[in-house]
């Protein structure tokens, strides 16, 4: 039993002077009580969301994916086809995911949706799925961004494994520090990453020489070679979604946000918008300056735009601009992929001590955990993780397919749930959702089998794991 002493003004003031120490104890207001051991601190808003989601998704992808997507469509209408579409589904699914993470206010996002709807062990599979996929993502990040620092530090060459887990280890110690300082640090990367982008786009038109129509066509793609479209529109999707991964990363802090209701939709809508401008924008400036013959033999299309305008100098500037890029999105997964973890943890599907967050908001243990696995994915080599990134963009999207999957089935299991957001066009929308992200995962199994069958395989060895986690959590 608790309780609760009440004191006339007379009586406050004479415990105040007689019993200094007590005051703190007594009359301490309670918004400024402690808070509750290994409870995330409520104090991001609008600005972060909107930081966060801008720099959790882009990244390299949009400088390195324009050139092989040119290889395999070759034609500028159906490469701008494919990125519309992609975002328009990105945009879609920003509005379908506000509703989830609005009426399910918890850290962890596709996770926490999947576990609610259909319980325990789909919960597990979507959480590790989506923990494992960024792991990898981060390792092969950093790693990119090691070989950009070695092009510019060339004593560097040679121990980039090193490297890029120093860096890694540098972000870790920020992150240990608070979500503060990580936040912070978000929200800088993100406003230098975009301003970054949009002089990019500004340079090609106002410097860059526009191409002629011949310039534009492309004599070697892959849908001319092959004769047919399926395998290299598929092979474009997979690059293009891989780019937009990251789309709904707000909602992985919806729990951390001081007024998810109010904050998350225009945190979410706000951040991809800014990432649907920025790359449709680039991608029409890199066709307006280079040559699709040029670009289809592109690995670094913005870099090899920029050289074109203003000569091979030009490169290390553009390599620079590299490495703020991928900093910014290695920053924010290792600010959201501790907390699928911790959200696990807390429903006794992870490590028991994974609920520790330390003093400055950070769950601790599971940001340790986050670290120490993408170190290790680094330093086993680039091949290892380069191919762990591409099996990545399956898990993304079946996570996105779960949350679609999750929307439904909680508008039926819980139909007296808290909404504050609903999507529109219900249940038009999600359910279109739901079967574009299953087309593209068939399809993506049965034009890249290699890449999906160790996700599949992952998904049979999923049970005895859960199995396994249970029995340990008791």
């Amino acid at each position: 039993m608790v309780a609760t002493l009440v004191f006339a003004d007379e009586d406050r003031s004479y415990i105040q002077k007689k019993f200094p120490i007590f005051e703190k104890h007594i009359f301490t207001p309670p918004m400024q009580q402690p808070r509750t051991r290994n409870e995330l601190f409520k104090i991001l808003g609008v600005g972060f969301g909107v930081a966060v989601t801008v720099g959790g998704t882009i990244g390299t992808g949009i400088l390195r994916k324009p050139g092989p997507i040119a290889a395999q469509l070759g034609d500028p209408a159906l490469i701008m086809a494919l990125w519309v579409g992609v975002s328009l589904y990105a945009f879609l699914g920003t509005l379908c995911t506000i509703e989830l993470g609005t009426s399910v206010p918890r850290a962890g996002a596709w996770y926490v949706y999947a576990q609610r709807a259909f319980g325990n062990y789909a919960g597990f599979v979507v959480g590790i799925n989506s923990w494992l996929g960024t792991c990898s993502a981060l390792g092969f990040g950093v790693y990119t961004m090691s070989e950009y620092l070695a092009l510019l530090i060339p004593s560097l060459a040679g121990n980039e494994p090193y490297v890029a887990a120093a860096i890694l280890l540098s972000l870790t110690v920020i992150h240990w520090i608070g979500l503060a300082l990580a936040s912070s640090f978000q929200n800088i990367m993100s406003l230098l990453k975009g301003i970054g982008l949009f002089a990019f786009v500004a340079v090609c038109y106002i410097y860059g020489n526009e191409v002629t129509l011949e310039e534009a066509q492309v004599t070697t793609s892959q849908i001319i070679k092959t004769g047919s479209w399926i395998a290299p529109v598929i092979f474009s999707l997979q690059a293009i979604f891989y780019t937009y991964d990251g789309w709904h990363t707000a909602a992985y802090f919806s729990e951390e946000d001081r007024d998810p209701s109010k904050n998350l939709p225009k945190s979410m809508i706000g951040g991809v918008l800014v990432i649907i401008a920025i790359y449709l924008l680039c991608n029409l400036a890199i066709l307006h300056v280079l040559p699709m013959n040029d670009l289809a033999q592109s690995k670094l299309a913005a870099a090899d735009a920029i050289t074109l305008i203003f000569g091979e100098g030009s490169g290390k500037i553009v390599t620079l601009f590299l490495m703020i890029s991928i900093l910014g999105i290695v920053n924010a997964q290792l600010l959201f992929n501790p907390r699928v973890l911790y959200s696990m943890s807390r429903d006794g599907l992870f490590l028991k001590s994974g609920v520790t967050v330390n003093q400055g908001g950070t769950p601790a243990v599971a940001m340790l955990v986050t670290s120490a696995v993408a170190i290790t994915l680094i330093l086993i080599g680039k091949d290892a993780t380069e191919k762990l990134s591409d099996i990545a963009t399956f898990f993304f999207v079946l996570g996105y397919t779960s949350g679609f999957a999750s929307l439904l089935a909680l508008r039926k299991k819980e139909p007296n749930l808290p909404r504050p957001w609903k999507v529109p066009a219900y249940p038009f929308l999600p359910v279109l959702m739901l079967i574009l992200s299953i087309a593209f995962l068939a399809g993506a199994i049965v034009q890249d089998l290699p890449s999906s069958q160790y996700a599949l395989l992952f998904l049979v060895i999923s049970y005895p794991v859960y199995l396994l986690v249970r029995k340990l959590n008791q």
